[in-house]
């Protein structure tokens, strides 16, 4: 995974209504971040191992633990979850949730393929490509990015200039569970400008099959509240008789489930690592583990994961925004 995290520092009125008197350059804001997702520690969360800097690209690589297991599951599928396997995997979401918005992070881009499986059986959040990090009780977002087919209403909206980063993600967990018992999302459409007006306006249905609870039903009805302002909180999801089975299941408390992460002036600015070129490190790592002095990735048609290929640059076709795109297959609205 690469890219910086999305929050540029805060200028102007809005520095002066967050108390900050001085607000830090573009590139220690973005060093503050790393260095807080860096400590963050909790079996929910996938954990990041490194993060390198190669002078010769403007990007940075993010290096996080390999959760060799994968994605929970694929959708569209048909073959959903039980009950009972989605309730296991939503609680795990649950934790880490509510650990990252702890430490005022909102991941904005939940769904199914970003929950990876541990070896334990249980689920890790991963790909914080564009998270924000926020001051305060919550984040008060402007802008739009994630999955088309998880974006909440309110992101949609022509009218709503700015909304809450916190029910972003519940919206998100919503759309998750409900791929997880059914296998697809509750809306979906080839088209974007119409898929934005089914999240927007289209009543939430549920198939006839397979049958599910009327508790289950609740609890996503309420996730997927297109209103924010009354849509269901992370505490109060977990207080819901589906995730606690009636009591039996109880999760742990804030206190229990978090720890504050706090990081020194020495730890943001030890937070990236400067390395040579990483296409050289590549080449020659290649070269020794193949005991070879030459190219091995000349006369033979470049890969993936040679150097060079390992992003897209920017303004390819791989960073066109949804909106510049009237017909996608369902693959790119959910990936």
């Amino acid at each position: 995974q690469a890219g910086f995290p999305r929050r540029p520092p805060p200028r102007g009125a809005k520095a002066a209504s967050e108390g900050c008197l001085q607000p830090k350059g573009p590139i220690e804001q973005v060093y503050q971040e790393i260095a807080i997702l860096k400590k963050l520690d909790h079996p929910n969360v996938v954990k990041l191992v490194e993060v390198l800097d190669d002078p010769s690209e403007d990007h940075l690589y993010m290096v996080f633990e390999l959760v060799k297991q994968g994605p929970v599951m694929e959708i569209p599928t048909l073959k959903p979850l039980s009950e009972d396997q989605a309730r296991f995997y939503f609680q795990d979401l649950i934790k880490g949730i509510e650990y990252l918005h702890y430490q005022k992070i909102i991941h904005r881009d939940i769904k199914p393929s970003n929950l990876l499986v541990g070896e334990d059986g249980h689920v890790k959040i991963a790909d914080f490509g564009v998270s924000n990090e926020f001051k305060g009780a919550d984040a008060l977002l402007t802008n739009t990015v994630g999955t088309p087919a998880f974006m909440a209403p309110e992101t949609l909206s022509e009218t709503r200039k700015i909304f809450s980063g916190k029910a972003l993600d519940v919206w998100a967990m919503g759309i998750t569970l409900y791929c997880f018992v059914f296998g697809q999302c509750p809306f979906m459409d080839e088209r974007i400008l119409s898929l934005h007006n089914k999240i927007k306006t289209q009543t939430l249905e549920f198939p006839d099959q397979p049958e599910v609870t009327d508790f289950l039903k609740d609890l996503i009805t309420r996730m997927l509240d297109k209103n924010p302002e009354s849509r269901i909180s992370v505490p109060e999801i977990k207080l819901h008789p589906w995730v606690t089975k009636n009591g039996a299941e109880l999760l742990p408390t804030e206190d229990e489930n978090c720890t504050l992460v706090e990081v020194t002036e020495e730890e943001v600015e030890n937070s990236v690592k400067h390395i040579p070129s990483l296409a050289t490190v590549i080449l020659v790592k290649t070269m020794i583990r193949k005991r070879s002095f030459g190219n091995p990735f000349e006369g033979s048609q470049r890969s993936l994961s040679a150097p060079g290929n390992l992003l897209p640059k920017q303004g390819s076709e791989d960073n066109l925004k949804c909106n510049d795109l009237p017909n996608v297959g369902e693959e790119e609205l959910l990936s």
